[in-house]
């Protein structure tokens, strides 16, 4: 990313994204769901919880052991590489839905077995209820559900009690911070908090118990920030999601009894997971790799043909997976945006390649011709408005890969567009070619003081060189940009000092999209 703006006092939010950058978003809610386990365990020894601390050490070995083993044995079967990570997930999921069984004298082998059994069916549901690869319901959720029916357990989300909200709650914020999913919990917790109300409050509870019942004693908190946000089981845009989330909210807090099904939080989300399925791109997508070619010294280009056509929209993203022998902290699921156009034969990404490189771009670099990946998710509303509303693209490095897609096909020809292109020099600015035939208005601001291509404008030759990229410099340099939806790519720190920019500069709608995690 340009120095011009890692110069620039970072703000706190920046700062807080570039550490949790360092986890995907799996490793993270592996360790939170980790560390609520150990606290539970606490809990459980300083008398906050009865469960008894042999009892809860035997429960989480199940849930994690038969999980773990479960989903080895069937990736096994149908010849993929497991997912650790996900599977310790679902484990850890289970240990939360599900009482610890009691040892010794109580001891009650048909919970035991149902527990044993919610394990199995989670994994197996990664495979039987899945289409084109990609699992349509949430494991833990489905296993839970289907052991309901067999009557040898229910899943009773014991994690919603007052004693783990010390951690619960710091913890569920962190995950939605890190997933950018804290609108679409709210909508949830807020839907599902006014239908208790509506229900109870005419019984004579009054509104503040109602609230406390709902967020203290029962599982809405937990399940906003493990299980509604699950991101396989998402629609791709954000209103989609919202929508999902306020359907699902309603039908987990709706009291009714169908006789053989009853509202349960497991039946709410599953049937959030449907709509999500019929809303979005239906199951994974094959990629066969095809060549790679060097952008820029520390920048790469991979070609893939997609088995199937990919949909997306321009400046949207896809998840790959990309299994590796030895994963870093980082894990095997990596997103990247989309740079190719959504009628091109072939897929394109743009990806980062100085040294030192993530285990998973290793991988990327290591590819063979006719290499097989899979495309997990296509997501992401970074997306140009309709219509002709005039825009000021901002590009910091890498981050100039989102809107690559969006200037194809001539389409800035037929809506008035700048792009504000930040790099260290001007070796370093990637897709000149693409940017030539774009028909934007393309500016350059080169921290060295260099001089970009001809066809691009020196932002250095108007403001001078070292010159800071505030707000004034940016309105020198596009005046109008108040009039202007004004979109912003690279790093969280790039970003979040751009941002404030354009903001200072008059910008009143400011989209962005940060590489946390990248």
């Amino acid at each position: 990313m340009s120095s011009t703006t890692s110069r620039q006092q970072a703000a706190p939010g920046a700062a807080l994204d570039a550490y949790l950058g360092r986890f995907t978003m799996y490793r993270l809610v592996l360790l939170v769901l980790a560390a609520l386990a150990a606290y539970s365990l606490l809990l459980d020894a300083l008398g906050w919880l009865t469960f008894g601390i042999p009892n809860m050490l035997a429960h989480l070995a199940l849930c994690l052991g038969l999980t773990y083993v479960s989903n080895r044995a069937l990736a096994a079967l149908f010849r993929v590489q497991p997912h650790t990570e996900s599977s310790l997930i679902t484990g850890l999921l289970l240990y939360f839905l599900f009482w610890p069984t009691q040892l010794g004298p109580d001891f009650a082998p048909m919970e035991l077995a149902g527990v044993a059994l919610a394990c199995v069916l989670a994994s197996a549901s990664k495979y039987a209820l899945a289409w084109r690869g990609r699992h349509v319901f949430n494991p833990a959720a489905a296993g839970a559900f289907i052991t309901g029916l067999t009557g040898l357990n229910i899943a009773t989300w014991w994690a919603g009690t007052p004693s783990m909200l010390w951690l619960l709650v710091p913890g569920v914020l962190l995950v939605l911070y890190r997933t950018r999913k804290t609108l679409m919990a709210a909508v949830f917790i807020l839907v599902a908090t006014a239908v208790v109300a509506a229900v109870q409050v005419p019984t004579g509870l009054d509104v503040g118990s109602a609230v406390w019942q709902t967020l203290a004693q029962g599982p809405v908190l937990f399940f906003a920030g493990f299980m509604l946000t699950e991101p396989l089981t998402l629609p791709p845009r954000r209103w989609q999601q919202l929508a999902m989330a306020a359907v699902v909210g309603i039908l987990l807090a709706t009291p009714y009894n169908l006789g053989l099904v009853a509202n349960s939080p497991e039946l709410a989300l599953l049937a959030g997971n449907l709509l999500a399925f019929l809303a979005g791109q239906r199951g994974s997508v094959r990629l066969l790799f095809s060549h790679s070619r060097s952008l820029t010294p520390t920048t790469t280009e991979f070609v893939f043909r997609p088995q199937r056509p990919l949909r997306h929209e321009p400046g949207q993203y896809l998840e790959l997976d990309l299994p590796h022998s030895k994963p870093d902290g980082r894990g095997r699921r990596r997103v990247f945006s989309l740079t190719s156009p959504p009628d091109a034969q072939h897929v394109t990404i743009g990806v980062g390649t100085a040294h030192p490189v993530s285990a998973a771009k290793r991988k990327l670099l290591s590819l063979r011709p006719g290499e097989e990946l899979t495309a997990t998710t296509v997501a992401g509303d970074f997306i140009l408005p309709k219509g002709q509303d005039p825009v000021l693209l901002i590009a910091a490095g890498i981050g100039i890969t989102p809107f690559l897609a969006q200037l194809s096909g001539g389409a800035p020809r037929e809506r008035d567009t700048v792009l504000l292109y930040l790099a260290r020099n001007a070796a370093e600015l990637a897709y000149a070619t693409e940017l030539q035939d774009s028909g934007a208005r393309i500016i350059a601001r080169l921290a060295d003081g260099s001089a970009p291509p001809d066809f691009i404008e020196d932002a250095g030759a108007v403001l001078g060189h070292g010159t800071r990229l505030d707000g004034h410099a940016l309105k020198r340099l596009v005046p109008d940009i108040g009039q202007r939806r004004v979109f912003v790519s690279g790093s969280p720190a790039s970003v979040g000092s751009l941002r404030r920019a354009a903001r200072h500069a008059g910008a009143r709608r400011i989209h962005v999209d940060s590489f946390a995690g990248y």
